[in-house]
């Protein structure tokens, strides 16, 4: 850290001396132009490349048997333009992995390629994607998930079930996403100001999309128990109860995301005030399902354990809620 001491024109002007060597870094002289820009916590930031346009990061990667793995880091991590480099050819199965992960990446296309080389480049712009509208459409397809997954199994509608499944695709898709765009508000004070998002909110929307896609991959998997009961009629008992869970999961996530946009606690508070209540109808399922023939109390009981870890990734949305400070 370089301290420095403000000083102050006789005509009433304030200054400070900018660090020499950063200034020769930079390639600042007399007369450069420089951006001053204010954050939203006050601080101050001089930008000397303002008007400069950011050179394109690139990644050079190998086929290897983590390839899928190795170009959702480097998307997450902000590179614009992944080069995937065979030192003779690339494999057939290779190239399809290539192609498939870069479907389930928002942006990422492939531009040129031939026998040892794929390239990939990102042709978003982060600017317009503000994180609060990424994480209400996360939410938005995640909420429709969950309602349909019930509505598959109170229904036996298998066709519902696989739908289900597939759209949970694009709720990954939205979170690599949002992963990305965080990291580049982070790193680019500027976007930072301009997207209306402090960095330090950003951990928060991070560890919500989180929870978000995890209730989407439980919902998904309510789908899957659907799929596998093959449409088979539940009993009266069983569905009320499976119900009753249901419903204050799906309010308790409903309550804590409206809590996240709108700072309420209250809001945030009534999502806890819940837990008693999933235990003791957790409890009940379990007692009931007892007298179900083995394989299909086995899978109901797996809904009814998912329908719970959707509540549980709801109070932990909902505690990411906590009071400004004055």
């Amino acid at each position: 850290m370089d301290l420095r001491k403000i000083q102050r024109t006789s005509g009433g002007t304030f200054f400070v001396c900018l660090p020499k060597d950063w200034a020769e870094r930079n390639g600042l002289d007399r007369g450069v132009v420089v951006s001053v820009n204010e954050t939203a916590d006050g601080t101050l930031v001089v930008n000397p490349k303002y008007n400069m346009e950011r050179a394109p990061q690139l990644a050079m990667i190998t086929p290897s048997s983590l390839l899928d793995r190795v170009i959702i880091e480097k998307y997450l991590l902000g590179y614009d333009i992944i080069t995937v480099q065979a030192k003779d050819r690339i494999s057939p199965a290779d190239r399809d992995r290539v192609k498939e992960v870069s479907s389930h990446l928002v942006g990422l296309e492939i531009v040129e390629e031939n026998h040892s080389k794929i390239v990939m480049q990102s042709l978003l712009e982060p600017s317009t994607f503000p994180p609060q509208k990424i994480l209400r459409r996360e939410y938005s397809i995640v909420s429709g998930i969950h309602r349909d997954a019930m509505t598959a199994l109170m229904e036996g509608d298998l066709q519902l079930a696989k739908n289900v499944v597939a759209r949970d695709n694009e709720v990954n898709r939205l979170y690599f996403l949002l992963v990305r765009v965080l990291r580049t508000v982070i790193q680019n004070p500027g976007l930072s100001e301009k997207l209306g998002i402090l960095p330090i909110d950003c951990l928060d929307y991070r560890l919500a999309a989180s929870l978000v896609e995890s209730i989407g991959d439980h919902s998904a998997s309510i789908g899957e128990t659907v799929i596998k009961l093959d449409g088979a009629k539940l009993a009266d008992d069983i569905s009320r109860l499976l119900l009753q869970l249901h419903n204050i999961a799906y309010a308790s996530h409903e309550n804590a995301i409206s809590a996240v946009f709108s700072r309420d606690v209250s809001v945030a508070e009534s999502v806890r005030s819940e837990k008693e209540k999933i235990d003791s109808l957790f409890h009940e399922i379990e007692t009931t399902v007892r007298d179900l023939p083995p394989e299909m109390g086995r899978h109901l009981l797996v809904v009814a354990s998912s329908i719970r870890l959707i509540y549980d990734n709801s109070l932990d949305i909902a505690d990411l809620v906590m009071p400004k400070l004055p």
